[in-house]
């Protein structure tokens, strides 16, 4: 039976888990209330329903609990609803038809453990990216995944047994390569300088920073100092630049937004879908932890969630298309007054400096 405490509780636990990530603090717990917006906008609304037909109108503490929820209801949807089709498209479709200038890219953590490597071969073979970008790949996925070598002549491994290994595979020329630790001893990313085949060269870097988790970090501060470096070096080129990977952090999140008012990215997504990659397995419980963003130089061709491998990861594949005159037309969230302060903030707390992010094509 639902009584009227049943519904005080479950109310003020639904204000309570809206507003803790109003804070700013760092801490794992809280910052993992960031992830799962969709969920709780959820809990609302069947919360709001539920009261709307059990409480009597005429008492004063149920508007009372009317309102706090459809308050709750309303800030968890204005987060989610940019990755809506309720929402304008952010990234222009395609318009150019020449194939020189696309780009396809597919991410795809393959989690260590996991075994069926042949499954994403197949995928990876009927899709036919031309880049392909691993992460949590060890030496047995490099060994794995030898049979790329055939299509895909230029590569950047980097084999960890810690969850952190990644390898990058191209069919396009790779110049610059670069393996670095910007934060974290123990976490790499890849940076690199792509050639088109009939256009510009595009500063790349693929990123898979620690979560905050009470397996990994305790707290934001290394995940969000690493993608703030990367964003500030890249908004202070004017050259095409995509950044791509398992940043866990939603796409939702104020870091994540932070990173794309900084860096002056797009996402494809806004506008378009939430295209969640975790978890595979539980359908309760997901959100988009795979990004790529890219530069306003690029129109969107086609951007899609992959099937299941094994992963506790979907691949997400992504084709952009090189067409510079939608610089003009196309424009990313402008930063706000106290961002930079912010970003300096987080990045000072782990002594980072954009200046040690490699710029391919250009000086570090």
């Amino acid at each position: 039976m639902i009584t009227l405490g049943l519904l005080i509780v479950a109310t003020a636990l639904l204000v309570g888990l809206t507003l803790i990530p109003l804070s700013r603090h760092e801490v794992w717990w809280v910052r993992g209330l960031d992830f799962p917006r969709m969920q709780f906008a959820l809990f609302a609304l069947a919360l709001l329903i539920i009261q709307l037909l059990v409480l009597d109108g005429s008492q004063p503490i149920t508007w009372c609990l009317w309102l706090a929820t459809l308050g709750c209801l309303a800030y968890q949807a204005w987060w989610i609803i940019p990755y809506t089709a309720l929402f304008p498209v952010e990234v222009a479709p395609a318009q150019e038809h020449d194939t020189d200038h696309r780009v396809r890219m597919m991410t795809a953590n393959v989690l260590t453990p996991n075994r069926n490597a042949a499954a994403l071969l197949d995928q990876i073979q009927e899709k036919s990216p031309d880049i392909v970008v691993t992460l949590e790949s060890d030496t047995w996925w490099e060994t794995q995944l030898q049979p790329l070598h055939r299509d895909y002549p230029y590569r950047v491994p980097c084999p960890l047994d810690n969850l952190y290994g990644m390898h990058l595979y191209s069919k396009l020329e790779l110049e610059e390569t670069s393996i670095e630790y910007l934060v974290e001893d123990n976490v790499p990313s890849i940076h690199v300088l792509v050639r088109l085949r009939n256009g510009p060269a595009v500063r790349m870097h693929f990123l898979h920073p620690a979560p905050p988790s009470p397996t990994e970090n305790d707290a934001s501060s290394e995940r969000d100092a690493e993608l703030l470096m990367v964003a500030k070096s890249v908004a202070e080129d004017d050259r095409p630049a995509i950044v791509t990977g398992d940043l866990n952090d939603v796409a939702w999140s104020a870091t994540t937004r932070l990173f794309r008012r900084i860096s002056g990215l797009l996402d494809p997504r806004v506008g378009r879908g939430m295209f969640n990659t975790y978890h595979a397995d539980y359908w309760f419980i997901r959100w988009p932890l795979d990004h790529l963003f890219h530069s306003e130089h690029f129109t969107l061709r086609s951007i899609s969630r992959l099937g299941a491998f094994g992963s506790d990861h979907f691949p997400l594949l992504t084709e952009l298309v090189y067409e510079p005159a939608a610089k003009h037309t196309q424009q990313a969230p402008p930063a706000k007054g106290t961002d930079e302060t912010w970003a300096e903030h987080k990045l000072d707390s782990q002594a980072a400096d954009e200046r040690d992010v490699p710029v391919p094509g250009g000086s570090r």
